[in-house]
């Protein structure tokens, strides 16, 4: 029975319900995409301050990231497809390059507060230039041409990035090569934009769900946040998968099941 008891406490649906509707964050989708990253970064922070009462530290990062001076950036790739990106590139209107610089300086604001993204590809706008002058010169290596994706944290990456599923056990080391999908993707002219957070080894730590070690978290990546309602989690184990593609960190990206 007292079990019972801890295990209703701890599961994140019982919490949600215990927070009283005056004190929940009112972030809806529409209203969260009509923002800029600068003002996306003041509403999620909004939301952090009643979630995390107690932490100075989120305030920190709230006030640092609401005053960052990204609405100097276009936005006409916010909550587009693949397709639609596609199209931009394909009129003139939208480089890889800048879709690419973009999307990592939205994640320099908004991940501070989401924990989505664990880390950047250092080589991914120079990747992007080089697709773009593959573009300009008439070849085109299909729809995923030109596109950032991140990649979840357990897909192995044989570059400058870790690849660690989220566990600072294996920091340091490195892949002796990039996994099949990985290899597709940058044939197919994807960009690699980053590795994204995840329940540390894809959840295989814990079979009781305790909340939040259990679902979304990771040592190296901490705790994904959910971008549309910040008193919940993203839960997992593809947390920052999920979460960065909701939040326009990135075009797509890869989850395992």
């Amino acid at each position: 029975m007292k079990d019972n008891r801890r295990r209703q406490r701890d599961d994140p649906q019982n919490q949600k319900e215990s927070i009283a509707p005056e004190t929940r964050n009112d972030v809806t989708r529409r209203r969260f995409l009509g923002t800029t990253a600068a003002g996306g970064a003041a509403l999620l922070a909004g939301g952090l301050t009643s979630f995390f009462e107690s932490s100075a530290s989120a305030a920190k990062k709230a006030a640092r990231a609401a005053s960052s001076a990204v609405s100097r950036l276009a936005t006409n790739w916010i909550e587009k497809s693949i397709l639609e990106l596609q199209s931009l590139m394909a009129s003139g209107q939208l480089t890889s390059r800048d879709l690419t610089h973009g999307y990592i300086q939205r994640t320099a604001d908004l991940n501070p507060l989401l924990h989505a993204v664990i880390e950047i590809n250092p080589q991914a706008v120079a990747i992007a230039s080089q697709l773009d002058n593959e573009r300009r010169a008439g070849h085109v290596r299909g729809p995923l041409h030109g596109i950032p994706l991140l990649l979840k944290d357990n897909i192995a990456t044989d570059d400058n990035m870790q690849t660690t599923a989220g566990s600072l056990a294996i920091y340091g080391s490195h892949v002796p090569a990039d996994a099949v999908i990985t290899q597709r993707l940058r044939a197919a002219g994807a960009v690699i934009l980053g590795k994204a957070n995840l329940g540390e080894w894809a959840n295989f730590r814990s079979f009781i769900p305790i909340f939040p070690l259990a679902v979304g978290w990771s040592a190296r990546g901490g705790n994904t946040i959910n971008p549309y309602d910040l008193s919940y989690t993203s839960w997992g184990s593809s947390s920052g998968s999920a979460a960065g593609a909701a939040a326009n960190l990135c075009a797509a990206a890869i989850g395992t099941e």
